[in-house]
């Protein structure tokens, strides 16, 4: 039995009159995943444990099997992982964003235009993190740098227990109240000061301007942790498993699970990935030994925090057309036995641009079995009406090995 998990971040949201009242799930065309729904167990599940806020970090630690509340200690250390950083049990990380702020003489006075420099290019952005990095770097800290408009900042003995306002969830804000607080807030917040003064003028900058793009023009620290620890994936469920994904975040955590990661050419994190090449890349896996394959896919959640209905419809029609149906067909022309489940790891609805903390539809197909539950299709209506509701989004790994 082969068993893969087809994620797309972010992809559950709320009704919205663009759309007629309908989801973007529900106003998608996705035959495969549809077809799926009407021989499986489709049902809503809380990925997000009560107080917790409902991040990738907890929801994917969830969705891949983990209780956040027995290993969960930040976003960043994740992050960290995946860049390549040896953490120390005393060091404390922060993601680090490049982002695009407005141009108000007091930095306090600022608005939050763009949590991600208009999705600024890697090379650009690792040009700016060094430059910035010989202002910044000091014997207790250090900045590296990670891709696009993610990178960390690394503070040796440092302190936890800060306010930080991830820069997603104040799109178009005043970030005036959703400044750094807490026992290094001053020093954080000084850094995102100097950061302004450093980086409005950049020649990577000035060309992004000319070139009517968004200008990386701060940095903005957030999502802090401590070196992590998960059980052994393999050791923990008995499968050799596989991470597919854009983002050092689900990385991270397929790293420290013990898990190969597999990195697929032209995936970018964004509707603009490589599809097909994470199931082509799913399916080798699969074949040549693997027995569990991951597939993350943010671009839903991009596309949620921008605001953008057109391409989230996309990503998800994507993910139907080119992931999902290959996968399927591939396998049920191999006669390979397999399991899928199919699920976001939270909402992110396009009316609100950041993730929230409702239950998620999720669809659990088994080859063999072929059970529905009365659903014709995979959406959050759809779902709520079995009335299957799973608690924990750890659960779902048991469900998904029939355990």
């Amino acid at each position: 039995m082969k068993y893969i998990v087809v994620l797309g971040d972010g992809m559950a949201d709320y009704p919205l009159k663009e759309l007629g009242g309908k989801t973007p799930l529900q106003y998608a065309k996705k035959p495969a995943i549809d077809e799926l729904a009407k021989k499986a167990e489709v049902g809503l599940c809380q990925t997000v444990p009560a107080g917790f806020k409902p991040g990738s970090d907890v929801a994917n630690l969830s969705v891949m099997g983990y209780d956040p509340k027995d290993c969960y200690t930040g976003r960043s250390p994740l992050e960290a992982v995946s860049i390549g950083i040896e953490l120390q049990d005393t060091d404390v990380t922060l993601r680090c964003n490049l982002v695009t702020l407005s141009d108000e003489e007091n930095y306090e006075d600022k608005r939050m235009l763009d949590y991600s420099a208009g999705e600024i290019s890697t090379e650009e952005a690792k040009e700016l993190i060094g430059f910035l990095k010989r202002h910044f770097d000091a014997e207790d800290m250090a900045l590296y740098a990670g891709v696009s408009y993610r990178h960390c900042l690394v503070v040796h003995g440092g302190k936890t227990g800060h306010d930080l306002t991830p820069p997603h969830d104040i799109t178009g804000k005043p970030i005036q109240n959703c400044l750094p607080q807490g026992p290094c807030g001053e020093r954080y917040l000084s850094m995102m000061r100097r950061s302004y003064e450093l980086l409005k003028d950049h020649p990577v900058n000035r060309a992004r301007i000319a070139a009517g793009k968004n200008p990386a023009n701060s940095v903005w620290f957030w999502g802090e942790g401590t070196k992590p620890a998960l059980e052994n994936f393999e050791k923990k469920f008995g499968l050799r498993g596989g991470v597919i994904s854009a983002v050092d975040l689900v990385k991270g955590i397929g790293i420290l699970a013990g898990m190969r990661i597999i990195e697929v050419e032209g995936a970018t994190g964004n509707y603009d990935t490589n599809f097909i090449g994470k199931a082509q890349a799913a399916l080798i896996a699969l074949h040549s030994g693997l027995d569990f394959v991951y597939i993350h896919m943010e671009a839903p959640d991009e596309c949620g925090h921008q605001g953008d209905i057109r391409h989230k419809i996309y990503s998800i029609e994507q993910i139907d057309k080119q992931v999902v149906a290959p996968i399927v067909q591939n396998l049920t022309e191999e006669n390979e036995p397999f399991t899928m489940l199919v699920c976001p790891d939270h909402p992110t609805p396009i009316s609100v641009r950041t993730h929230v903390s409702d239950p998620v539809p999720y669809l659990l197909y088994n080859s063999e079995l072929k059970q529905g539950c009365g659903a014709d299709r995979y959406d959050e209506d759809a779902a709520a009406k079995t009335g299957i509701f799973v608690p924990q989004g750890c659960l779902l790994m048991q469900k998904l090995l029939g355990k």
